[in-house]
């Protein structure tokens, strides 16, 4: 029996000013039904083109739950194909990467297609023939997602047509990834030290709303980075801060410190801590890079460039960027109760290695299956999982810091330590999965 398929209002009903229902983590049917509606009338991030840089590369990932390819065709463009056969529905590559070519070829027939998608050949074509092939959905190819837009090298989708184009579900909220790219000297960013994935058994909106609770480093990370302070409490005077420190010790800030830090909200559910500081801000300088950013930018917008130090941005439904440092988590649904979530880096093109190194030391100490302070989250997100089955309560609050004009705001910078960034993604998860339904 179905509670949700069709029915507007039992949805939009999950989500409440202050609190939303346990069934929008716990349920199966709100989860298929947020791959069939949410998921494709949003702008959905695929990757960066820096991962296909040759004609034939592609890149193997997920719109929801739909297998898609980011593929490079001939013409130095870059596609986004459903990873599908038009004949019997077989994916066409199972490898997460790699280089295909001129064109693709099923596995399963031997049809083949051209880098765009496009029918190249099929065996034993004469078997078609006065069959009304040219006509059925089969002849036309693979099928391209119809709308792709590559904003700066990251490459966003959408599935269904209608709905938001790319600048209205944006809108100012990618001024975020252009700090992140400006950071370079020449205005680029390449994937660079591979992916670390992570399977969490949670439902994937955890992950997101965690990246803008500004309440909980200094009490879940207490043994991990709280463990780290006070070991470097007993280093000698004048002992040199080891870049792990730098990276650790900040999750340790108190929470004025946080909510002084500040909090933007955006349209349609995007938003960043770190209005005023973050947990980067203090870093150590890099030899030679303030130098490399004047001369290609001018002292004054090398300093504002450097000087924008936002902590967490989110982008609805399921990325995080962190500027300061060039990475990107992406938390990929799997069930109702499992998420994938692969963290990616990036190097400035042109800046110092040491910027790279430091990424890659945040991404494994932080962001890692090893990581001492991504247990710490994992672990609260099981707990959730597992707690949201008890019947003594169906609601999870989400009230701290509420203010019942805020829905008809936006744009704004608010207090550090609200859960106004949570609300905000919710009322932006039902006005997407109620779009066309």
């Amino acid at each position: 029996m179905t509670r949700y398929a069709g029915n507007v209002a039992a949805i939009r009903a999950l989500v409440r000013d202050q609190e939303v229902h346990r069934d929008v983590y716990v349920s199966e049917e709100v989860f298929q039904l947020e791959m069939a509606h949410m998921f494709p009338n949003s702008w959905v991030y695929v990757g960066h083109d820096s991962q296909v840089p040759n004609a034939g590369d592609y890149f193997s990932t997920t719109i929801g739950t739909q297998p898609v390819l980011l593929v490079r065709h001939t013409d130095g463009t870059v596609k986004v194909l459903h990873n599908r056969c038009p004949h019997k529905g077989t994916r066409i590559t199972s490898e997460t990467c790699g280089n295909t070519g001129k064109f693709f070829r099923c596995p399963y027939h031997a049809w083949s297609f051209r880098t765009d998608g496009s029918l190249l050949a099929i065996p034993l074509k004469k078997g078609y023939e006065n069959t009304g092939f040219e006509q059925s959905h089969a002849a036309s190819g693979m099928a391209p997602v119809r709308h792709v837009r590559n904003y700066r090298g990251f490459v966003f989708a959408k599935i269904n047509d209608g709905g938001l184009d790319f600048e209205e579900f944006f809108g100012e909220s990618l001024s975020s990834f252009d700090n992140m790219i400006d950071r370079s000297p020449v205005g680029q960013l390449k994937v660079a030290g591979g992916v670390l994935r992570y399977m969490h058994s949670c439902n994937w909106k955890m992950l997101v709303e965690n990246q803008t609770d500004t309440c909980h480093p200094m009490v879940a990370h207490e043994s991990s980075a709280g463990t780290v302070v006070e070991v470097w409490k007993k280093a000698p005077p004048g002992t040199k801060k080891p870049m792990a420190v730098e990276i650790i010790a900040p999750f340790m800030s108190p929470y004025e410190f946080f909510e002084n830090m500040g909090i933007r909200i955006w349209d349609n559910g995007h938003g960043h801590t770190g209005v005023h500081h973050s947990i980067h801000s203090d870093y150590s300088a890099v030899p030679g890079y303030f130098e490399k950013m004047t001369a290609a930018y001018g002292e004054d917008r090398a300093k504002a460039i450097l000087g924008e130090n936002r902590h967490n941005t989110v982008y609805f439904p399921n990325i995080m960027i962190k500027g300061p440092i060039q990475l990107l988590r992406h938390f990929k649904p799997i069930a109702a109760n499992k998420t994938l979530v692969e963290s990616w880096t990036f190097q400035l093109v042109d800046a110092p290695d040491m910027l790279l190194e430091r990424t890659l030391m945040y991404n494994r100490l932080i962001n890692a299956p090893t990581s001492i302070v991504g247990h710490d989250d994992l672990e609260m997100y099981e707990r959730a999982q597992e707690g949201l089955h008890s019947n003594g309560n169906e609601w999870v609050n989400l009230q701290r810091l509420y203010s019942p004009d805020e829905a008809e705001q936006t744009n704004v910078a608010i207090n550090g330590t609200s859960e106004w960034p949570m609300r905000h993604q919710f009322r932006a998860w039902a006005k997407f999965m109620t779009m066309r339904m």
